[in-house]
């Protein structure tokens, strides 16, 4: 082995490796016991989902190591063009797309569907990566920032066209990627206090909500005995505040569609129906609770079983874990997405070249993004909005986009030590 192969085998993160086999792993087997068929018992049966995953699996192994072969400078070099073929592929979606499930985001490739939606979230972390590391390019200056926002934006609204609200709000994750380059933090309490708002005025009165704001604010000018400045500044978001306020009720009536509604009004408790909008949630969650502590064991879930959670072995991935390998698997499935979330915040940290850094940062918020919306969709605790647990759920267009949105950063971290992008 020459000095330069030994380099590369030494250099590359064989945990993050090997914490990604054992998540495709886990959902392959996960996945045959979703869609258990007695007469194809094969894991590799290809008339099967769980035979087709196994071959999803083998070409994105495949897929990353080729990526892991590759220069490192290719990924800033190609950006702009990996993001104008998936903006492309967008825009053709909308024409030819096939529509599955009230969305049109499949493109038929013969047997196979491409969802070009899932490989929008690598090209975007790449284009963003490298504007932001350009040189004298500085989030807090507006033009910096309006750009960076457009960068994120384009594929979103083009997204929310299929309709897909799950993978559009994917790309809000990447906010914590423009805080991480110097965004200021006002705009994530912003965000925050924003979604706080429009909980309460779905839950409450309009005007007592306006009411308890006006009486915080006035409390605080008093107390706290403000300076004439902030005091301006918290008139004025108190303005905006109630602005927000008046608007939801349009946007909850005008914007979100019948069945977004219904969701949320199903998870705040304003309505209840479990034979109807609630039935997935509430048959996962009877699922998960039914595995106990040990879970029923590997084919043995008789809520996997007998189909009672629609979407099982994609969206619903999780409850097949929760039932079948109970509370214990639960948090082993959980502690490797933590681990590997961690690994890769580690890894952003770690580069020397910020195009690295930044797109190592998108690759954290995407996968945080949807392991916690995943799960906890799947518990009850968020909205059901549609999209996949990584790694784990079933789908060859999921799979690969993961695949090659962390294989890139494992060959940029490989590369750390050499020449700065």
């Amino acid at each position: 082995m020459n000095n330069n192969r030994r380099s590369f085998f030494f250099n590359v993160d064989w945990v993050t490796v090997l914490i990604y086999l054992a998540l495709c792993t886990i959902g392959w087997f996960n996945i045959h016991a979703a869609v258990f068929d007695d007469s194809h018992p094969d894991l590799i049966d290809l008339e099967t989902q769980y035979g087709k995953q196994f071959i999803f699996i083998i070409s994105a192994v495949v897929l990353g190591g080729v990526i892991l072969l590759l220069d490192s400078r290719f990924f800033i070099s190609i950006a702009p063009v990996f993001y104008v073929v998936t903006v492309l592929l967008l825009m053709v979606v909308l024409v030819v797309g096939r529509n599955v499930g009230g969305n049109q985001a499949w493109i038929p490739l013969g047997s196979f569907k491409l969802q070009p939606s899932e490989f929008a979230k690598f090209s975007t972390c790449l284009l963003l990566a490298r504007y932001l590391s350009g040189i004298n390019i500085r989030i807090t200056e507006l033009k910096s920032f309006f750009i960076a926002a457009g960068i994120i934006v384009l594929p979103m609204m083009l997204i929310m066209l299929q309709p897909d609200t799950g993978s559009t709000l994917v790309f809000c994750s990447l906010i914590f990627v423009l805080y991480r380059e110097g965004l200021s933090p006002y705009f994530l309490i912003i965000a925050g206090l924003s979604i706080v708002l429009f909980i309460c005025s779905l839950l409450f009165n309009q005007l007592y909500v306006i009411g308890m704001l006006v009486a915080l604010t006035v409390a605080g000018i008093f107390l706290f005995r403000l300076r004439r400045e902030t005091v301006v500044g918290l008139v004025g978001g108190l303005v905006l505040a109630i602005g927000f306020i008046f608007s939801v009720n349009f946007i909850y009536k005008n914007v979100l569609q019948a069945h977004q509604k219904s969701r949320i009004d199903e998870l705040l408790g304003i309505s209840s129906d479990i034979k109807g909008v609630g039935y997935n949630v509430n048959q996962s969650k009877i699922a998960i609770g039914s595995g106990k502590l040990w879970g029923k064991g590997y084919l043995n879930g008789t809520q996997t079983k007998y189909s009672f959670v629609p979407e099982q072995s994609t969206d619903f991935i999780f409850c097949t874990v929760g039932e079948e390998w109970g509370f214990a698997g639960s948090v082993v499935v959980i502690g490797l997405f933590t681990f590997l979330l961690l690994r890769i915040i580690m890894m952003a940290e770690r580069q020397r070249s910020p195009f690295s850094r930044v797109y190592g940062y998108g690759v954290a918020s995407i996968i945080f993004f949807h392991v916690v919306i995943n799960i906890g969709m799947t518990i009850g605790v968020v909205p059901v909005i549609g999209i996949p647990l990584p790694f784990i759920s079933y789908g060859g267009s999921s799979l690969w986009s993961f695949t090659i949105l962390l294989f890139i950063l494992i060959k940029l971290d490989s590369n750390r030590l050499g020449h700065v992008l």
